[in-house]
This record gives structure tokens, C-alpha cells and sequence, in this order.
């Protein structure tokens, strides 16, 4: 998340307990978007805490550590809680993180591939340390979480206007 909003990475920081937050403005089918990237926790201990995070997320990135397999076990615990509590139609990436740590690699990444294909999620492996596939990761779930909100905002429009014009031949709520 600070690779992304802040460009920064420090080699001595600490997994996130709770929630850290950044801001970056991107541009979006010409149109300049505020993007609000919430960095939850992946402890067991703060399970309760992040859910509340998930409503209203567009997008989720579900991350693992490709040279810790106890990561890549949770997901499926953090998918089930991202189900039970964010939005349906939430984009969501498989990401393997530190990338850059391949010769350490503990989770094929051809295991991880499968995994985002049979559920149908956008996968990639990235590296905070050395930025690889952070923006591309970032702008690929943006991109696809935008164009599910412009369409449910102009299905939404569309019904507006039906229910809105009693003589239009239509049935009026």
C-alpha cells in the first residue's frame, strides 16, 4: 500500500496491525479518480476489526506471501470473510507478494494461477521492495472495479428514468 500511494518501501517496517490507509489520484477512461487503499491486518487476531472495511470496497486485493505457505493457506479464511461481508460484486486479485524472494518461494506460483482461475479473480505477483507489477496490480483492479460501478451506475440511471415516467408505457412502482 505505501509502494502504491507513496512510492515508499521501508525493509524494516512491520505487518500492519489494524488498518493503515493512503491516497493516490489516477486517471481512468479520462476521467481523474480518488483511490482509497485501506491496508488491513491479516492476523487472526484482528479478523474482527477489518471486516467493517469491507463494505463498500469496489475492489480487494486477497495478498500472500510467496515464501510463507501459511499466507497463501488463510486466503481462503479472508475470501469467506470478504464474502460474508463486503459487496457482491467486489473485483478480486490474487496477489503474490516479495516476488523478488523467488529463490525462497514456498507457493508455485502456477498453484496460485489456478487457484484466481477456477474463482474467477485477477492474479499477479508483485514486489514492494523493488515496485515490480505494484502499479500494474493497482490500475488492473481499479480499471476493472470502475468499469463495474459505471455500468451499475447507468443501470441504476436507466432505472431511474423508467420508474420516473409513469406514461411511458411502463409499470410504475
Amino acid at each position: 500500500m505505501s509502494r502504491y500511494t507513496r512510492n515508499e518501501f521501508n525493509i524494516d517496517s512491520k505487518a500492519t496491525i489494524g488498518i493503515d490507509f493512503g491516497i493516490r489520484w489516477i486517471q481512468i477512461d479520462s476521467k481523474v479518480v480518488k483511490v482509497q487503499v485501506w491496508d488491513t491486518a491479516g492476523q487472526e487476531r484482528c479478523r474482527a476489526l477489518v471486516g467493517a472495511y469491507y463494505r463498500g470496497a469496489v475492489g480487494a486485493f486477497l495478498v500472500y506471501d510467496i515464501t510463507n505457505r501459511d499466507t497463501y493457506d488463510g486466503i481462503k479464511k479472508w475470501l469467506d470473510e470478504l464474502k460474508r461481508r463486503g459487496e457482491p460484486d467486489v473485483t478480486i486479485m490474487l496477489v503474490g507478494n516479495k516476488s523478488d524472494l523467488k529463490d525462497d518461494r514456498a507457493v508455485p506460483t502456477e498453484e496460485a494461477e489456478a487457484l484466481a482461475a477456477e474463482r474467477g479473480w485477477l492474479f499477479m505477483e508483485t514486489s514492494a521492495l523493488d515496485s515490480s507489477n505494484v502499479d500494474t496490480a493497482f490500475l488492473d483492479i481499479l480499471t476493472g472495479a470502475y468499469q463495474i460501478a459505471s455500468s451499475k451506475m447507468e443501470r441504476d440511471k436507466a432505472a431511474v428514468n423508467v420508474n420516473t415516467h409513469p406514461f411511458s408505457g411502463g409499470k410504475c412502482c
